[in-house]
């Protein structure tokens, strides 16, 4: 078996740990939780997501963890939006401050 073949093993066993877990939720211990949220923010690639949400037995736990911690802002979502938007107002101030009249 190569390398790639391993690989893939791996991450189809991972993807399908996730989906019994979301058949579950929210029925799932903290510890399940934690790794569920890990898998959706750091582990997961689009396809597995893609794959996961069009599992017909996982559908109805993934609409409502999908809910309840990927779709929602969070308070470090809303701080760097707060940011961009106070570094593009100074960049649009300084552009119209230094503008000749």
């Amino acid at each position: 078996m190569s390398k790639s073949s391993t690989i893939a093993s791996a991450v189809d066993a991972r993807r399908a740990h996730v989906e019994a877990l979301l058949a579950a939720y929210p029925d799932v211990t903290p510890d399940e939780h934690a790794l569920l949220i890990t898998w959706f923010k750091r582990e997961a690639s689009a396809l597995d997501v893609a794959l996961v949400a069009s599992n017909p037995a996982a559908e109805r736990g993934y609409r409502k963890f999908r809910a309840e911690h990927v779709d929602r802002f969070t308070v470090k979502d809303m701080v760097r939006a707060l940011v961009f938007a106070a570094v593009v107002a100074a960049l649009v101030l300084l552009a119209v401050a230094g503008a000749p009249v």
